[in-house]
Parts: structure tokens; C-alpha cells; sequence
């Protein structure tokens, strides 16, 4: 019993970061109705950057908040520079595109800083036992910041008029403008938010899984299931599909198909979605009339 309680907690912990990352998939999800495969990369090079950044001797916190604001801006500008000629592009464009820069920023992270793997700090640490000995202090550290950036991206959302004018621009472009929007600008925000968020996640898991240009690969499916699971279209529902990957991975992995095969529950869930229920379970159904 306290093996499957350890489980289902560290489900939730990692299930966090996947949240994180669906949350970010979710975002430009909405602004232009494709998935970023390069969402896992770009998270990578804002975790490097950190490293790099911690490496120099800056405390950890200054350094967290200065990856999320050049990560930011890192996102900003591939809006801005790489998606907004080809917004009105064929799909097979934007697939193009996504991949390219999967690619582009892939290889460049491992060609400017190596190939070898890398530990990663963590700012949580404690000698003694949490929850009788069921979590780390790694794990409920981390879980406790991803559930803070989470709800500070609901409040930014729902109350706050910049929150509110992006979704807006994300559910309804032409009328946005009419009222006034700025919609360019909002999309910009939106991928400079993922981005901020995608390296959030990049941060939390790295102590775990260690630093290596490939760290997100695996990471990237497990939220996409999660954001499936959840309604690619639904912020909620992808956050909440993100922590029950991490629970159904951890005792999947634990009980069922085992450590080496955990990532067949990603493209076991990702199927079933598609073939049951391809709007998620919180997602919304729409028809059109022809």
C-alpha cells in the first residue's frame, strides 16, 4: 500500500511538469490550431541558458526568473520572425515549419553547449523524510512552483484585461480586431508565454532526468497525451489530463509494462483519445453545417 502511494504521488509530481508543457502545447494550440513539435527544444535551450546563467555564479531564483524573461522574449520572436509570414499558409506549411525549427534548435543547443549530459541543480533540498518518506523534496518543490505558475497564468487569464484581450485573439481573430485588438501582438504574447512556461518545466524535470539536448523528447509526448486527454482546445482540461499521464504513466510503469516500456502509455493514451474521443474530455465538439 505504501509502494502505490509513492507511486500516485510521484504521478502527481511529474505529472506537473507534463501539465505545464500541455498547458504550453494548449497555447499555441489556440493561436494557430497546430501543435509546436518544437515546444520540448525551445524548453531545452531556456534550461541550458539557466545552467549557463547559474554556472556564472548568479543565485538560483535571479537566475529562474531571468530564463523565464528570456525565454520570453525567445518565444516573441519566433512568432514574430518565423511564424507570422506564413500565418496564412498552407497546414503543410506550418508542419514545415515546426519541424524545421525542432531541427534548428535541436542541433544548435547541442552544437553550443555539447552533447554530454549535465546535471542540473535543484534548489529544494532536505536530509529529512517528507510525507513519511513518500516524496522528495525535489519532487514536492517542484510540484508546488509548477502549481503556482499554473494558477498565475488563470488569474492573468480570466482577470486581467491583457489575459482576457489574448483570448480573444486566440477564439476569435476577426472580431477581436473589430473591437480593437491588437491580435498580431496578442499571438506574439501567447508564444512568449509557452515558451516562459515551457521553461519552467524544463527547469523542474532537469534535476530529475539530467541535461542533455534530448531531455525533452520524452517529456513532449507524455503532455501531448496529457493534452489530448484532456481537450487540446481546454487550458483546464490539458493541465488536469497532464497530472493524470503522470499518475497513469507512474503505475503503469510500476505495475503493468514496466520501466523500459512507460512510454507506451503516452502513445497508448494518445490513440485511444483519437479513436474514442478526439476532443479530449473536457475539449469542446464543434460541427459545422456544410
Amino acid at each position: 500500500m505504501e509502494g502505490l502511494a509513492h507511486q500516485i504521488i510521484a504521478g502527481i509530481a511529474t505529472g506537473g511538469i507534463y501539465a505545464a508543457v500541455a498547458l504550453a502545447l494548449v497555447m499555441i494550440y489556440q493561436a494557430t490550431h497546430h501543435v509546436n513539435f518544437a515546444q520540448g527544444e525551445m524548453a531545452t535551450l531556456s534550461t541550458f541558458i539557466a545552467l549557463s546563467i547559474i554556472q556564472a555564479g548568479v543565485p538560483y531564483w535571479l537566475a529562474f526568473l531571468a530564463t523565464i524573461i528570456v525565454s520570453f522574449v525567445i518565444g516573441v520572436v519566433v512568432e514574430r520572425v518565423l511564424m507570422r509570414p506564413v500565418q496564412n499558409a498552407p497546414v503543410l506549411t506550418h508542419v514545415g515549419v515546426f519541424i524545421g525549427l525542432l531541427l534548428i534548435i535541436g542541433n544548435g543547443t547541442g552544437w553550443i553547449f555539447g552533447y554530454t549530459t549535465k546535471a542540473f541543480p535543484s534548489p529544494f533540498s532536505s536530509e529529512q523524510p517528507l510525507l513519511g518518506g513518500l516524496v522528495s523534496a525535489h519532487e514536492l518543490g517542484s510540484t508546488a512552483v509548477t502549481l503556482g505558475v499554473l494558477v498565475l497564468v488563470y488569474l492573468f487569464f480570466r482577470h486581467t484585461s491583457l489575459g482576457l484581450a489574448m483570448r480573444a485573439a486566440a477564439y476569435n481573430p476577426r472580431s477581436a480586431r473589430l473591437v480593437g485588438v491588437r491580435v498580431g501582438w496578442m499571438l506574439a504574447l501567447g508564444w512568449g508565454l509557452a515558451a516562459a512556461i515551457g521553461a519552467v518545466a524544463g527547469m523542474m524535470v532537469a534535476p530529475v532526468v539530467f541535461l542533455d539536448p534530448n531531455m525533452m523528447l520524452g517529456i513532449l509526448l507524455y503532455a501531448f497525451a496529457g493534452a489530448l486527454l484532456g481537450g487540446i482546445d481546454n487550458p483546464a482540461g490539458a493541465v488536469i489530463g497532464g497530472f493524470a499521464v503522470g499518475v497513469l504513466e507512474n503505475l503503469a510503469g510500476a505495475y503493468v509494462v514496466g520501466t523500459e516500456l512507460k512510454l507506451t502509455v503516452a502513445l497508448a493514451i494518445i490513440i485511444g483519445v483519437l479513436v474514442v474521443k478526439p476532443s479530449g474530455l473536457f475539449g469542446r465538439v464543434v460541427t459545422s453545417r456544410v
